[in-house]
């Protein structure tokens, strides 16, 4: 059984645990790292509640951190600190000889809106911190040792913090996030049987979703990578709360703690051999917030749920992979998926097509999840190679079901003969280009997007794959395709969608290739994207030329597309 991971930074990777809306971490604000580690809520949004701050004899003393899933240390070289998630909600730190620790709120000032407030609890002495922002309650229980408030009651602009130390033993603190009130905690495990419990906890998960990286065969970088990969998904899952009715992978705990009606697929596929029910749960997510125009939201947080853009209709291809991957459904679960895709295709076809057109169209970036591809600087308007691609593929999948369900699949079967047709309008005769909704213009073609039409190769003729393949080399660096032809006079090494690699048009591309019978790009590029993780870990996109990791450091969708491509690899090679 998998039990430990590589040791990680956390400031690449929050140190949290499966189903905590809280995560230890110095990165408090979108690409804001800071010196000290906080305690970090996602409720109502990321906000910094807490600062730590370990000291001891010699004041000088340089403190470093390190963690892996089930703890993390401070150390000064002689003494340590150390932390861990006893229960999702309950930090508990502790103390050896002549260390301490500062806790002190995060917020400048205390106003009648904004700011933490802190006060002793005369039931049992423990100081309580609670935020405005979170709207939650943070109290420090001391288990050992003693505990000094400073700030307690004060209003306005003030120090309010707790300084914990301890005497020959060391000291132990508890620190909980809850809402009102709870009892007096109560301490009935050692904090070594909370890190062992944590540890077999993460291992259990581990070992079902990364089963390969235990194998006596794996490489260790593939090992380890493995397991990094699969922290990264564990420790970003949140309890249900707020808007999410159950169980939900966020695609971070980072700046980007919010669920977006595309990146759930990804995670989703990555859990489905060895966790199905969570795999399940995550596909319908967004599915919990469909409108009356049966269109997802753009993306679902804590206490937010946002329309105002939609994301692209990937549910079809995902559904497929999903029960390819083994994911059962009960006969109401079928219906019911079934009814929710079903609304959301016709959104599509009803509310995003004009009267006269067969295809549907994008009404900007974001709805495409390409937000500023260069496919959209002539016009954000446009009907979309991709779009039409991951329709007839939805499509495709609808019928299928309703001929599980024994339902008439005639009307999903027209509507693909009506968007295969659409497809082949945008064909220039060596790939597909997007054009403008209204007038038709040829939007540029030095963007990736148009490619992820071989999603549907089934649908496509030969030479029209061939000339997809033919097109996506091109993009191919040593890593992997970049978004944007590198010799565009739009690229950008840190471009968002003009230029760097990511996940989720990886995997897209990679699948749509094996689709078209072109294995040996697939392969080429599954590899390349495999070793730019081993090398740059899971961010939120990677440089196409150097590898090097941008933006957002632990970023679960890229972590998803790592297991799915290093399961399918594995696989491959048991094969052969």
């Amino acid at each position: 059984m998998t039990r430990t991971i590589p040791a990680f930074d956390v400031r690449h990777a929050p140190f949290s645990r499966r189903g905590a809306w809280i995560n230890l971490s110095p990165v408090v604000a979108a690409h804001v790292t800071v010196d000290d580690v906080h305690l970090v809520s996602h409720r109502t949004g990321m906000h910094a509640v807490l600062s730590f701050r370990p000291a001891g004899p010699d004041a000088e003393a340089a403190w470093t951190v390190d963690a892996d899933a089930s703890r993390l240390r401070w150390s000064d070289g002689s003494r340590s600190v150390c932390a861990v998630f006893a229960a999702p909600d309950v930090v508990r730190i502790r103390g050896e000889v002549g260390a301490s620790m500062r806790l002190a709120e995060a917020a400048a000032e205390l106003t009648p809106f904004t700011g933490t407030y802190l006060y002793r609890d005369p039931r049992d002495g423990s100081a309580v911190f609670t935020s405005y922002e979170t709207g939650c309650r943070y109290r420090v229980t001391l288990i050992r040792g003693a505990l000094h408030i400073d700030g307690a009651e004060s209003l306005g602009a003030a120090t309010r913090a707790v300084t914990v130390t301890g005497d020959d033993t060391g000291w132990e603190i508890a620190i909980e996030e809850y809402e009102t009130s709870r009892p007096p905690l109560s301490i009935t495990r050692s904090f070594d049987a909370c890190v062992e419990e944590v540890a077999e906890e993460f291992g259990a998960y581990a070992d079902a979703v990364a089963p390969w990286a235990g194998e006596a065969d794996a490489s260790s970088s593939r090992s380890d990578a493995s397991l990094l990969a699969a922290y990264v998904l564990w420790s970003a899952t949140v309890s249900p709360a707020g808007f999410f009715a159950r169980e939900s992978v966020l695609m971070s705990k980072h700046w980007m703690d919010k669920v977006w009606s595309w990146d759930h697929c990804f995670n989703a596929l990555a859990l489905a051999s060895g966790l199905p029910d969570l795999a399940l749960d995550q596909f319908l997510v967004p599915f919990d917030h469909q409108d009356a125009s049966g269109a997802l939201p753009d993306s679902v947080a804590h206490s937010e749920r946002l329309y105002n853009f939609v994301k692209p209709p990937i549910h079809g291809w995902a559904l497929r992979r999903l029960r390819a991957e083994g994911v059962e459904l009960s006969p109401a679960q079928l219906r019911d998926v079934y009814d929710r895709l079903a609304r959301w295709t016709r959104f599509w076809l009803e509310h995003r097509r004009i009267p006269g057109h067969a295809l549907p169209h994008y009404q900007h970036g974001n709805d495409s999840g390409w937000d500023n591809a260069t496919t959209f600087d002539r016009h954000r308007v446009i009907e979309s190679p991709d779009l039409a691609g991951f329709l007839l593929v939805q499509l495709e999948v609808l019928a299928d079901l309703a001929d599980e369900l024994h339902d008439d699949p005639s009307p999903w079967r027209v509507e693909i003969a009506a968007v295969s047709d659409g497809l082949h309008q945008l064909w220039t005769g060596d790939g597909y280009v997007a054009r403008g909704a209204v007038d038709g213009e040829d939007a540029t073609r030095s963007s990736l997007l148009p490619s992820l039409a071989i999603v549907a190769a089934d649908h496509l003729s030969g030479a029209a794959r061939d000339a997809l393949a033919d097109g996506i080399r091109p993009f191919v660096t040593p890593w992997g395709p970049a978004t944007e032809r590198p010799d565009s006079a739009h690229y950008a090494r840190d471009g968002y969608w003009r230029g760097p690699i990511w996940a989720p048009s990886t995997l897209l591309i990679e699948d749509g290739l094996r689709r078209a019978g072109h294995d040996d790009l697939a392969d080429e590029i599954g590899a390349r994207f495999l070793r730019l993780c081993e090398n740059g870990g899971f961010a939120e996109n990677f440089d196409a030329q150097t590898g090097e990791g941008l933006r957002d450091r632990a970023y679960t969708w890229t972590a998803a597309a790592y297991l799915i491509l290093a399961r399918d690899a594995s696989r491959r090679s048991a094969r052969y």
